[in-house]
């Protein structure tokens, strides 16, 4: 969440939609993280980018992600469901289920669709304003 577009309060929309009395926690990635999986740093610093998500009124709660490792974090707020937006695909992602299995959380993982994609994603969004 670098900034936020329309594609993400889609995202936010269909991830409260999952469950008939939503709490939507949204976890920002670490600054170290974000550019270890995305191969540029953020914009944004991890700071800032919790701040932005939280003005959403869609989002009840925001949290950053853990220094090492993913998981802790999401024991912690022990979700009934994680929806991950189209594009994850990192070794978090792929991890993720064996994590949940691991420590017993009996959380649903769902994949959320995209939301026009050609105009509502970060990396062209941010290209077409340099």
């Amino acid at each position: 969440f670098d900034m936020i577009h329309e594609g993400h309060l889609d995202m936010f929309r269909q991830a409260r939609a999952l469950v008939p009395d939503p709490q939507l926690i949204v976890s920002i990635s670490r600054d170290r993280s974000a550019e270890r999986i995305k191969g540029v740093a953020p914009k944004h610093s991890e700071l800032d980018r919790k701040r932005a998500i939280e003005a959403c009124d869609l989002v009840d709660e925001v949290v950053i992600g853990d220094r090492e490792g993913f998981i802790d974090h999401i024991v912690a707020a022990m979700p009934d469901v994680i929806g991950l937006g189209y594009d994850q695909d990192s070794s978090y992602v792929k991890e993720l289920q064996a994590e949940l299995d691991r420590v017993g959380l009996p959380t649903r993982v769902v994949r959320l669709k995209s939301f026009r994609p050609d105009m509502y994603k970060t990396s062209k969004l941010q290209n077409r304003t340099l």
